[in-house]
């Protein structure tokens, strides 16, 4: 039996529906919908490596709405749209008629006639991102029902105030590709630390994305960050709760060493406090400048009482047999190599920086099987139509 006749049964197999359903936090998912999410990832992974075409869509458009700076899940949603056939259109608000009143229900309908999925990054405000996120499916619901739309577009969150659950998926399919299966890593564990950045303001969402998801499958999750650095306490709580559900385990350490004592993989990555966080929104709104250049020093100057929170050659030995994978979700500050000090040696980073590539490399299939179980009913009938079709990707 070939591996991808497997994958054909192991996503028959798996429960769950997700046609016609948003991807916006892992943990409104089943792990079965999850899985079957992975296995349609690996699926088109294959079929592009084996030069066939993955073309499911005739026309249609993925729309995307950054609120943020974005390099990789950018190009990662534009390659992803445009390995399943689907037009990309980047909606820039600076251009739109946001400016002149437009509102949220209206600019969503108006983007969405011949739209199949709309993949959004709104990170910069805890407390808003998830909930515009929810604000623009509530009103593509109406807009479909009401029959403005012909299809109801999907969403799919790019990273939210609370989640960036395709990095996080794309962390799990590196760590089953790693480890050679998702069975494989009950059992192992992760260190998920913060660590020093000479920068300010980083979401809570990549840290919150990884306890969130590792604890469903079993690891052994350690979240390490020093006092005041807490997350979201409602999803460090969910974490525990997955944990016990999943044959897992999850805890709180106050500092990096202890996390990564034994570790078999370490993800050393700076966030802000989330009080940080908050009254960052609170000044944002009210268009405080001068109150956000305060706020701005006082936690540089915070975070540099830690600078000895980064992962050095020294704590890698503590690992387990010294030869964890170090994660990462890129970019990261290099020591001596994008600032003076931050999150990662310079030593480290270069033996990891391969590995860290071929992580990212992973979001690109995780966004087209979000895209590609969403809008159709039965994703084994047309992956199979895809492979006996034959259609090569390139050339003749």
């Amino acid at each position: 039996m070939t591996t991808f006749t497997k994958l054909m049964k192991e996503i028959d197999a798996l429960p769950g529906n997700l046609h016609q359903t948003d991807f916006l936090l892992t943990w409104e998912k089943s792990v079965d919908e999850l899985r079957k999410i992975l296995a349609v990832a690996e699926a088109l992974r294959r079929l592009r490596q084996d030069n066939r075409s993955t073309r499911c869509f005739d026309s249609g458009l993925a729309v995307s709405i950054f609120r943020d700076q974005s390099t990789r899940t950018r190009f990662s949603f534009f390659s992803a749209a445009n390995l399943l056939g689907l037009g990309v259109q980047d909606l820039d608000e600076t251009r739109s008629q946001i400016a002149h009143g437009e509102t949220v229900r209206e600019t969503a309908n108006m983007i969405s006639f011949f739209t199949e999925v709309i993949g959004i990054r709104d990170d910069i405000f805890l407390g808003a991102g998830h909930a515009y996120m929810k604000q623009v499916a509530a009103a593509v619901e109406e807009g479909f029902k009401a029959g403005v739309l012909e299809q109801r577009p999907c969403l799919v969150n790019l990273q939210s105030d609370i989640d960036h659950p395709t990095q996080s998926m794309a962390d799990l399919m590196h760590l089953i590709r790693h480890f050679g299966s998702a069975e494989n890593l009950r059992g192992k564990k992760i260190a998920m630390t913060w660590a020093y950045s000479p920068s300010y303001g980083k979401p809570l969402s990549v840290p919150q994305g990884v306890i969130g998801l590792m604890t469903r499958f079993g690891m052994e999750v350690v979240l390490a960050h020093p006092e005041g650095y807490r997350l979201i306490p409602d999803v460090v709580s969910k974490a525990g709760v997955f944990a016990k559900e999943n044959g897992g385990s999850f805890r709180v350490a106050g500092s990096m060493e202890e996390a990564f004592a034994d570790a078999d993989v370490v993800y050393p990555k700076s966030w802000a406090p989330y009080q940080v966080m908050e009254k960052r929104t609170e000044l944002l709104r009210a268009d405080d400048t001068a109150g956000l250049k305060e706020l701005e020093k006082s936690c540089l100057a915070q975070n540099a009482e830690f600078k000895s929170w980064e992962c050095t050659e020294a704590k890698m030995k503590l690992t387990r047999g010294g030869r964890a994978l170090y994660m990462h979700c890129l970019p990261a500050d290099i020591s001596g190599v994008s600032c003076a000090a931050g999150e990662v040696g310079a030593g480290v980073f270069e033996r990891y920086r391969i590995p860290t590539y071929i992580q990212a490399g992973f979001k690109p299939y995780i966004i087209a099987a979000v895209m590609l179980t969403s809008r159709f009913e039965d994703p084994v009938k047309v992956l199979r139509a895809l492979k006996r079709r034959g259609r090569p990707r390139m050339g003749f």
